[in-house]
Parts: structure tokens; sequence; C-alpha cells
């Protein structure tokens, strides 16, 4: 049974969505306020927050960066009455996997945390079973050893060519989301990974913001929105790629002049 966090203020709001949810069958926990949803997340990661863009004390941007930190991969919709482009522009530059509008019609709430479980399924259960993989190999090697004489082992799958994208020196396991880059590991939050999935899919052709940031973040904006969205995102993995930002081997920043040249 999938798990949700509800973080609102408004008493009447929170018991509304919970019911909605609670109804398709997810398992929901409600909380009033930051502190409150602290102490639940103290617990372990739900398979989503969703949290209300203000409230006392906390706001839920500040609520999102801690998430975030505690818990990468665990996906937060952000929700809010008073809507305005800037700050749906920083809710999904931080990471935020949808943007809310009260009052949510239920149909639409619904459909959109089935869009994201939906998601997160076909990854999870592929680890799942390359977890269950390894473990049984293991088993068949130990049974192997403790025989009286050697016995051929059956050999082992071959690896997936999807799993793996590699462009030079830089290695990207799509499963376990480990990115070698000549001989060291480079450690990158979920939210990043997906920036430098984008990118090495489209290596070495140019990838313009309003595409890196459909195909990472699921978002459809253009011009300078987009560039606003990816901005934090592309600043940490050039960052991370490069030893030496002024003098960059594997990243190039193309500006496009429009107008009178």
């Amino acid at each position: 049974m999938q798990t949700i966090l509800i973080i609102d203020d408004e008493p009447g709001l929170r018991q509304s969505l919970a019911m909605i949810l609670q109804r398709q069958g997810y398992l929901v926990t409600t909380a009033a306020q930051a502190d409150e949803a602290r102490h639940f997340l103290l617990a372990g990661p739900f398979d989503l927050a969703i949290v209300d863009l203000r409230m006392p004390a906390v706001d839920g941007l500040t609520l999102l960066d801690e998430i975030h930190v505690r818990y990468p991969e665990m996906p937060v919709f952000i929700l809010t009455a008073y809507a305005s482009l800037k700050s749906a522009i920083e809710a999904m530059r931080r990471g935020a996997r949808d943007y809310l509008l009260k009052p949510v019609e239920p149909e639409v709430l619904v459909a959109r945390v089935q869009e994201v479980f939906a998601t997160q399924a076909r990854p999870y259960r592929r680890r799942e079973i390359a977890t269950q993989l390894q473990q049984l190999i293991g088993e068949l090697h130990g049974l192997d050893n403790n025989r009286a004489g050697p016995e051929p082992l059956p050999a082992e799958p071959p690896p997936d060519p999807s799993r793996y994208l590699q462009r030079g020196t830089l290695t990207l396991d799509l499963h376990a989301h480990r990115i070698m880059l000549e001989d060291r590991q480079i450690p990158l939050p979920p939210s990043v990974c997906a920036y430098l999935i984008t990118l090495m899919r489209h290596a070495p052709d140019p990838v313009p913001y309003e595409v890196l940031v459909k195909e990472s973040q699921g978002y459809e904006v253009v011009g300078k929105e987009a560039r606003e969205i990816a901005r934090r995102q592309v600043h940490e993995l050039r960052g991370a790629l490069e030893g030496d930002t002024r003098h960059p081997r594997f990243w190039l920043s193309i500006r496009v002049l429009t107008g009178h040249r």
C-alpha cells in the first residue's frame, strides 16, 4: 500500500484530501504544520508528500528542501491557493514534482497521484528483480562450493544494454543511479542525475533549456522560464563534473542569439 503525507494548516482541506486519497486505497497521514510533519518523517520516507506552500512558521518551499535533503528520491507536490508564475518556477526549480492549485478537483488530484506512482513503479521493479537475481546467483555459488566436485553454474544473464549510458569516460548506471567519471564516482541527487541523463542521451548535440526541463522534469516551459528552472541543477552538475569550471573539459554552454546579430 502506497503512503502519502499531507501537510496543510487548513483542517477542512486536509481532511478532504485525505478522504479522497484513502478511497483510492492509499495509506494517508496528515500533519497541520512542519514540526508535526518532521516527526512523521523521522520514521522513514513516504511514497509522496503533498505540501501547502503557505504555512505558519515554516513555508512549503523550506519544507520541500528539508525533505529532499533527508529523502532525495521522495516526490513532493506543492499545493497553493496563491498561484503565481514566480512561485511555480521556484517550486519546480527546487525539485517539486507537481504544482497544484486550491481548490483541487478530486479527479485531478487522483490522476496526478496515479501518474507519479506509475512512473516510479517500473524502475523500482527493475531494481527489485536485479537484487533478487544477485541473491540467487550468490546462493548458487554457495551450493556449488559445498559440493565435493565442481559443477558448472548456469551462465549469468547478459548485461542489459539499456541499463548503461556511456559517453567517453563518463558512464551512468540507470538502475543504480551510479555515475563514474574516469576512475572516480560522482555523487548526484536524483533531480540533478535526471538532467545528466537527458544531456548524455542527446550528446554530442546541444540541448535547449526547453528540452532539458521537459525531458528531465516533465514541465513544458519556454525561454527564460526554462532557464530559471534548470539553473540550480545545471550549476550543480557543472561543478560535479568539472574540477576547474574556468577550463571545462566535459561541459560547453552555447549562447544562441536571436534578432539582429
